[in-house]
């Protein structure tokens, strides 16, 4: 009997936006804890550098090409999964995107389009083709979901990033409603502040220091931050957590202004 209460040993899990950022740092965080992994991305090139990776250091690990917005491509990702692992135990929908600094007025079209299409409507894609498997051979399954601090509140210069976060906040508790019937459950992790593509406008300006400063912590995320919150949620450890999103961000949600 393992002992280790977040063990994932005898899982599968299924990872979008396995490329890079924090895709590719919980591939590891995962696979340490006994997972086999499946990386998920449309740059076959740095999914096939990372897989290399994780094999060399003992781990099961497998890519396949998936471009969360497009329903057939989600469906193959999963024909492909389930030739090599099976139908995936856990999904963790961590694809993401921002079109750069914009306000909403100056924003267009496609732009908005596309984060949309990205941080939410894939969400909704993987979501839904993992929890019609799991149906389908009557299991239940678990999804997580990679929302933002930005889900609770604004900043300047990335409306659709954060109106798609929030999104995702209010699709994670309608998961969980619909799919609890069927034993799926679905929670969300959301990050607070560390250097990303979203973030670097800010935290490498001028204002950084003076921003850094109203973290209660005093300090921006590192990815290690986050570690310990995705195994919670990966794990059997949550098994009666459904809806929930757990915030880990140095307490800067609860800062007063």
């Amino acid at each position: 009997m393992n002992s280790d209460p977040f063990s994932l040993a005898g899982r599968t899990v299924l990872i979008t936006g396995a490329s890079s950022g924090l895709g590719h740092h919980f591939s590891g965080v995962l696979a340490a804890a006994g997972a086999r992994v499946v990386l998920a991305a449309r740059r076959m090139d740095k999914l096939h550098a990372r897989i290399d990776e994780l094999r060399s250091e003992g781990h099961e690990a497998a890519c396949i090409e998936m471009d969360v917005r497009d329903g057939a491509s989600v469906r193959n990702g999963f024909e492909q999964a389930k030739e090599t692992f099976g139908v995936p135990d856990v999904v963790i929908n961590n694809a993401g995107m921002e079109p750069g600094v914009f306000t909403y007025i100056t924003l267009e079209e496609d732009d908005w389009d596309a984060v949309m299409e990205t941080n939410l409507k894939g969400v909704w894609l993987v979501s839904r083709e993992a929890s019609r498997h799991w149906i389908e051979q009557g299991r239940g399954g678990n999804i997580v979901n990679i929302a933002s601090i930005l889900g609770f509140r604004q900043q300047k210069g990335v409306t659709p990033y954060a109106v798609s976060k929030a999104g995702v906040l209010q699709l994670t508790r309608q998961i969980a409603l619909e799919g609890a019937r069927y034993g799926i459950r679905c929670n969300a992790l959301a990050p607070g502040y560390f250097l990303s593509s979203v973030s670097s406008a800010l935290l490498e300006s001028e204002a950084s220091e003076a921003f850094v400063r109203s973290i209660p912590q005093r300090r921006t995320g590192e990815m290690q931050d986050y570690d310990g919150a995705l195994l919670l949620l990966a794990s059997e450890s949550s098994a009666h957590m459904t809806g929930q999103s757990i915030v880990v961000d140095g307490g800067h949600l609860v800062s007063s202004l």
